[in-house]
């Protein structure tokens, strides 16, 4: 999960600045939380207080996310999710953008199998984006780190993802120049996943999510997750990291840390 919250907040400065390198400096003054730090922490929050009983996550996410949106209302929600949080009466509203996946990745750290990985994804999703796309983005996500916590190759999640899931028979190199901002499932997550592909290293996989510019925050977040479960995350990395969360969102995470430690 932390792996999202790196990539969160590197990513956080270039969002909208479509750049195109892997040369930037990592941690920055401009870098800050963003949106999707928030729902990540919000879905483990929903996991802890299941207390075991995962036929409760679906509640358990509505009620986390509602409960802790609101204190960071300019965080960078979407439109249609920012009036859900709002709403006297909250329904998904079949969306396919990419907020789905940034979130997921808490889920495969409870999951056991393959099946617990695409129900409890389910569960967590169709919260909100209910669209087929949408559940597809974060399903494929949380398969990744799944596979990658169970020592799978990234030759092997390739495969699986491939087979399964979408094309990922492209390069960063192939795509650069060209990609642009978008924040729909369908064409961040396959780059956020072929980003991890392509990396050596934890922090080579965050450089290799920034370089193709677009929805940076968030093509980063869903690479973190993927390549924390990989290749863990450096020291160095994750204490800086750790210095941009305040005390709620720090309580959260070291909770979380604790409670997946505990399961295995």
């Amino acid at each position: 999960m932390l792996g999202a919250v790196v990539g969160d907040i590197v990513g956080s400065r270039f969002e909208f600045k479509n750049y195109k390198s892997k040369e930037f400096e990592l941690f920055h003054a401009d870098c800050f939380v963003t949106d999707d730090s928030i729902m990540t922490l919000a879905v483990a929050e929903a996991i802890m207080s299941c207390q075991g009983d995962y036929t409760k996550l679906y509640d358990a996410t509505i009620a986390s996310m509602r409960l802790i949106g609101p204190k960071y209302p300019c965080s960078g929600y979407g439109e249609s999710f920012f009036r859900w949080l709002y709403s006297d009466r909250p329904k998904p509203y079949d969306s396919y953008g990419n907020g789905a996946a940034m979130r997921i990745s808490p889920i495969a750290y409870i999951a056991s199998s393959l099946t617990d990985v695409k129900k409890y994804s389910k569960a967590v999703t169709e919260t909100t984006h209910n669209n087929v796309e949408g559940l597809k983005g974060s399903e494929a996500v949380a398969c990744a780190i799944f596979f990658a916590r169970e020592g799978k190759t990234q030759a092997e999640i390739k495969d699986f993802i491939n087979s399964n899931y979408y094309d990922l028979n492209f390069t960063l190199a192939d795509i650069r120049e060209t990609y642009e901002f978008d924040v729909s499932c369908q064409e961040s997550v396959p780059q956020a996943i072929v980003a991890f592909l392509e990396a050596n290293s934890f922090e080579d996989a965050i450089r290799n999510a920034i370089s193709i510019g677009g929805d940076a925050d968030t093509i980063a977040a869903m690479t973190g997750s993927i390549a924390e479960a990989y290749f863990t995350i450096p020291e160095a990395i994750s204490s800086k990291a750790l210095t941009y969360l305040d005390e709620y969102q720090l309580d959260i995470l070291q909770r979380f840390e604790i409670f997946r430690k505990g399961l295995k």
